[in-house]
């Protein structure tokens, strides 16, 4: 065999080999076990997950691990997270938005009662652009309203119950990492949990009381996921989960139904 020949052949394995690894990599998406591992550690949930709090000692004494999760989600390019299921991709950004809030927690912790003492002057904790990530630096808000709810490719309402905003107010933060293969399930739970939270949804004096989740994001529940045109709608296929009687339901359905929205609590959710 000639040299010229070897190292084509040579050239040739290593093309076959970066092909598999790219497909193998397209197929099993990120590996958020880091992550899960300290969320199992740190979150604790509450009423069967219905809330949850956070233990940020916990994980400021695990800064480290933290920090490498992070880092491995700012190596990801975006030709490999292109690569991957939408599922993959969405997971990948509700983590990402997750971790970095904790992250930013950390910055000012333990002197803090809410994230939003991290605001100054000219910003919310949520527009400071501090996270590198998919070739970009990025902000919380970066990532929830342009990179989830501004792209095409996702459309999906749940993810209100699945980023955190480290409040009492938000939905719990769930105690393991979000994975592609489970997506679906764990944001139909997340949904469920949420909704059956009287402090967050309930009927109050006749009238359907509702987080101000449902106030500021309302359009994207009416945007026609799973068919649904309005809040009304979405709300009647949820009715178990709000334990609205059969009169109540009716009243939704005819859009008859007064619907108010509670304060925000922006109280830390962290372990007492």
């Amino acid at each position: 065999m000639t040299k010229r020949r070897l190292w084509v052949l040579i050239l040739l394995s290593f093309t076959v080999l970066g092909l598999f690894s790219s497909l193998a990599s397209a197929a099993n998406g990120f590996d958020h076990k880091k992550w899960d591992t300290l969320l199992n550690q740190h979150v604790q949930p509450l009423n069967g997950g219905q809330a949850s709090q956070v233990d940020y000692q916990g994980f400021a004494d695990d800064k480290t691990q933290l920090e490498s999760y992070l880092a491995d989600l700012s190596k990801v390019s975006n030709a490999e997270f292109d690569a991957w299921s939408k599922d993959e991709q969405l997971a990948f950004l509700i983590n990402a938005y997750n971790a970095w809030t904790v992250a930013l927690i950390l910055t000012k912790w333990p002197d803090l009662d809410s994230i939003k003492d991290l605001s100054s002057f000219f910003s919310s904790p949520w527009s400071k652009s501090f996270i590198p990530l998919l070739g970009e630096t990025h902000s919380l808000d970066d990532i929830e309203h342009t990179l989830i709810r501004g792209s095409d490719r996702y459309q999906d309402p749940r993810i209100h119950f699945a980023v955190n905003c480290a409040s009492i107010g938000c939905p719990a933060l769930r105690n393991e990492a979000f994975t592609g293969k489970r997506l679906d399930s764990q944001l139909d739970e997340q949904t469920r949990f949420f909704l059956e939270d009287r402090s967050r949804n309930r009927i109050d004096n006749g009238q359907l009381a509702l987080s101000s989740i449902f106030k500021w994001y309302r359009e994207d529940f009416e945007k026609g996921w799973q068919g649904y045109s309005s809040l009304e709608q979405f709300l009647v296929d949820h009715a178990a989960d709000l334990s609205l009687s059969p009169e109540e339901v009716q009243k939704l359905k005819d859009k008859d139904m007064t619907i108010r929205f509670l304060d925000y609590d922006w109280s830390l959710n962290k372990t007492l």
